[in-house]
């Protein structure tokens, strides 16, 4: 056993991955249990009227209306669209395929991160939170309207960023915890 002391590409990738996977699950339920409470705090500071963020974007919005669809759910019709050749998905397949899109996104963002990990300990400052931080700016705020898979934040109260950032860090540290062990193993 090696060990963290020893650097090796392959091991940090496979810890990253490791990481990344078990820090969206924990996104996941951090998102559904936290974070209508962080946007209504949010919101409550920042005088914002109705707090949105934290609520489950895939149920439907009122009688009869589809459900609304987040980044992950569009991001699986656009790729299934684009190897298909203009197949979309139903509504039922994009609420299967958006969690797909967003464990597949959190292993490669992990498994990233545990290469870069290796060689740079700046890369693991704050126990990941740096990470978990840029990976926010990268992909919610710039990645995500840029393809079209969201309005732009500046179209949103600012405290509905409160939930998704709040989340971003819970990822970047538990990917780092979970790198860590997993590297401690490798």
């Amino acid at each position: 056993m090696g060990g963290q002391n020893e650097r090796h590409l392959m091991r940090g990738v496979v810890a990253g991955v490791a990481g990344g996977l078990v820090a969206s699950w924990v996104m996941n339920v951090f998102m559904e249990q936290a974070g209508p409470k962080i946007a209504e705090a949010a919101a409550e500071v920042m005088g914002d009227q109705e707090p949105d963020a934290g609520k489950q974007r895939s149920e439907p919005s009122a009688e009869g209306e589809e459900p609304k669809q987040d980044a992950t759910m569009k991001a699986a019709d656009a790729i299934v669209s684009t190897v298909s050749g203009g197949r979309h998905l139903s509504m039922e397949e994009r609420q299967k395929g958006g969690p797909v899109v967003h464990y597949a996104f959190g292993a490669l963002m992990g498994g990233l991160y545990g290469a870069v990990a290796e060689y740079s300990t700046s890369a693991r400052s704050a126990f990941g939170t740096t990470f978990g931080s840029t990976l926010f700016v990268g992909a919610d705020l710039v990645a995500v309207p840029a393809f079209n898979l969201s309005g732009s934040p500046r179209e949103a109260p600012p405290s509905t960023l409160a939930t998704p950032f709040a989340a971003h860090l819970v990822y970047g540290a538990i990917t780092e915890g979970v790198r860590r062990l997993v590297r401690a193993i490798l």
